[in-house]
Parts: C-alpha cells; sequence; structure tokens
C-alpha cells in the first residue's frame, strides 16, 4: 500500500475549501470548535481505544485539559452553548486540526497532527433519511475534490444491540459485551468466557463478603465494602468509590451463581458478528440468522434496509458497499450507522473519510437528554494523496 506523503500547504487548504463549499451548499454553517478542551469531557466519551491517545495537559490553573483527538466532541459543545436546551436542529461543518498519539514507527498515513473537513447534524427527525443524507454528502464532497474511485463499508451498532437485547442473558452481560464491542478480540474472549465458566476471579476478596451482599440491597452492599475498606485500613483516595466497588462486587457474587450462556444464545451472537455480506444483501442474510425475531431486532433489520434504500435511491453504487457487523470504528460514543469510505491506494487501515450515529454523545458532554445525531469527517491529507497520486 502507498504511505501518505508530505502535502503543499496551499494544496491541503485548497482541497479543504472544496470540501468546506460543498458542506456549506448543502446548508451546513461553517463553525470553528475550539482546540483545546476539557480533558474530562473527552475521557469519559471518546471510548479506550482513543483515551490512550489522547494529549492531556495540565494548565497553571490545575485544570485537565486535551488537545482534541476530533472534532465531533468541540462540536457538540459549541451547540450547546449556543441552545443549552438542545431543542433546535443544527446543521454545521468545519475545518481544523486534530491530535493523536501514534507509537514509534507509526508511518505518514498516521500522523500525530492531522487535519479534518465534516459536518454534524443535531436534532434530526429522521435517522434514517439524516445517516443517508449525511453520507452522500460526505461522498459528494470528496468526488469534487477529486477522488474518483472508492469502496464503502458500513455497519449498524443499533442492529449489534438489537442482537443483544433478544439474548437470553443478565443485563449486566449484555453492558459487558457491548463495552468490549470495539475490541474484536477481548469481546470474542468475554463471549467465551461467559459461555463456559462466567464466574470471575474473586481473588483478595473475603469470601464471607461476597456471601453477604445481597443483590437486592445495593446501599447495603456499599456499607459493607466501606466497614470492610474501613477494617482493612484502605483509603479511597484517586480509586473507585465504596459504591463502585460495590457494584462489580455484587456482579461478580451473581456471575459465580449464574449457569453459562445457552450455546443457542452464543451461537447466535458469535455467527452474527462474523457476518459480512454485500451491504445490500446483509438484511435478507439476518433475517435468516435470526428468524422468527423479536419485534425490537425486526425494526432494526428493517431500519437498516430502508437506509440502504435511500442511499441507492440518492445515486450510491450500492455495488461498491459492504456491511461489517463487527465493525464499529474505533470511538466509543457511535450509537447506530457508521461508515468508512477508503481507497485502494491506502488500503483498509487508513480510511479517507468516516462517520456515524452517535445519539447518546450530546447528553454525555451536557444536554438534558439524549438528542438524535450523526456526522462525517474527511482526513484531508489522506484525500489529497490519493487524488495526487502519493505525488509531493
Amino acid at each position: 500500500m502507498g504511505a501518505v506523503q508530505p502535502v503543499n500547504f496551499e494544496a491541503l487548504e485548497a482541497q479543504a475549501r472544496t470540501l468546506l463549499s460543498v458542506f456549506i451548499a448543502a446548508g451546513y454553517e461553517a463553525v470553528a470548535p475550539e482546540t483545546i478542551q476539557p480533558a474530562g469531557v473527552f475521557l469519559n466519551v471518546v471510548g479506550e481505544a482513543l483515551r490512550g491517545r489522547t494529549y492531556v495537559f495540565t494548565d497553571l490553573n490545575g485544570e485537565e485539559l486535551c488537545l482534541r483527538p476530533d472534532l465531533t466532541v468541540p462540536t457538540c459543545r459549541l451547540y450547546l452553548q449556543r441552545y443549552p436546551a438542545a431543542d433546535r436542529e443544527a446543521f454545521y461543518s468545519y475545518n481544523g486540526p486534530a491530535f493523536r498519539f501514534q507509537p514509534t514507527g507509526a508511518d505518514a498515513s498516521h500522523p500525530r497532527e492531522f487535519r479534518q473537513a465534516g459536518i454534524e447534524a443535531f436534532g434530526d427527525k429522521d435517522a434514517g433519511e439524516a445517516d443517508a443524507r449525511t453520507l452522500v454528502l460526505i461522498l459528494r464532497a470528496v468526488q469534487q475534490a477529486g477522488l474518483s474511485a472508492w469502496k464503502l463499508r458500513v455497519g449498524d451498532i443499533g442492529l449489534f444491540d438489537a442482537i443483544l437485547g433478544v439474548a437470553d442473558m443478565p443485563d449486566r452481560w449484555r453492558r459487558r459485551l457491548r463495552h468490549q464491542f470495539w475490541r474484536p478480540e477481548a469481546f470474542r474472549a468475554e463471549l467465551k468466557r461467559l459461555s463456559t465458566e462466567p464466574a470471575r476471579s474473586m481473588a483478595g476478596v473475603p469470601q464471607a463478603l461476597i456471601d453477604a451482599l445481597r443483590p437486592d440491597d445495593p446501599v447495603q452492599a456499599e456499607a459493607l465494602v466501606a466497614e470492610h475498606l474501613q477494617a482493612s485500613g484502605v483509603e479511597l483516595i484517586g480509586v473507585r468509590s465504596a459504591a463502585e466497588i460495590a457494584e462489580g462486587l455484587l456482579a461478580i457474587a451473581a456471575d459465580a451463581k449464574a449457569p453459562p450462556l445457552k450455546p443457542e444464545t452464543a451461537a447466535l451472537i458469535d455467527t452474527y458478528i462474523r457476518t459480512r455480506a454485500p451491504a445490500a444483501e446483509a438484511a435478507a442474510a439476518l433475517r435468516r440468522l435470526t428468524g422468527k425475531s423479536s419485534n425490537g431486532l425486526a425494526a432494526a433489520i428493517d431500519a437498516y434496509e430502508r437506509r440502504c434504500g435511500l442511499l441507492a435511491d440518492s445515486g450510491v453504487d450500492m455495488s461498491g458497499v459492504d456491511f461489517s457487523a463487527e465493525f464499529g470504528r474505533s470511538v466509543g460514543y457511535y450509537t447506530g450507522f457508521v461508515f468508512e469510505v477508503l481507497a485502494d491506494a491506502l488500503g483498509p487501515s487508513s480510511p479517507v473519510a468516516g462517520g456515524g450515529r452517535y445519539d447518546g454523545l450530546l447528553k454525555a458532554v451536557g444536554a438534558p437528554r439524549d438528542v438524535p445525531a450523526v456526522g462525517g469527517a474527511v482526513h484531508t491529507e489522506r484525500l489529497l494523496t490519493v487524488v495526487r497520486g502519493g505525488r509531493r
């Protein structure tokens, strides 16, 4: 695969102006979110894959800050500054640098400082139409900037959640599998453990304490944990609270008494995660997999199929679109449709553009409730490299 070459700054800015002109013409207001952001906001929402790659520092006032690792969260914060009640539709576009740590030896397609040009839509009334509109606009922009050939990979975390919703398991296991979705190897290991021996290690935890915990009484559990910590001389400074520790111990105690996942449940989840298909054929494949499904799962598959239809109606060549059930991108705040635009010159590890739906993010950064939202961004250095054929 080719590597990204250093590019001329003027050429990069000219390309960014082309991208922004497409976004602005579609009704997306150009905004400039702040580069320096509160670290806590980002570290709570970006997910484990990005948390360890975010540049964090403390200013002279002792406030923990970071260099933004993407522009979606800063744009969400800008929206809430304008509309604290989060009760208005808004459509924003942007162009600017983002920063992520890269290990020594990383190639030029993964720089520590890179530029994103993108769009975010808040408060949309129709999720399917908004998803399709976002992807179509990103494709229109990169094509107008000179990208003549592309491949598209899509996924749907809403489908994964719907599969977990019909699976016969405790809610705590659903949360655990959902948490591991972003890390395929850890996910498979957790699914195997739940399918064979769900009891987790209780090394260092007195059996008498575990036996005394009542799953239906978290207040009593917190009091017992606090009493145990005090008797052991353990101070809660810079660690989890007694309530958080109690919650973990209750889950350990419950797991110790729980039977493993039923083989058919584990097989359903594993087979779904392994599903790969042309996007236009994925809905039929999922219906065959799930058989007579619940209303929630059927609705999720119907929504996926409708989105594919909207994309086709908008002129997207669906023969160049692949569905991967395991695909969820590396960012932890996505909740539904996700996509990546790929170019052969760079390969699947260096997408030219990507994005998706994140209905829970605005509440996580301060909105009074969940707000439907979807967006996408172009990695402008990669796009320019492909367009210029790798020339300097």
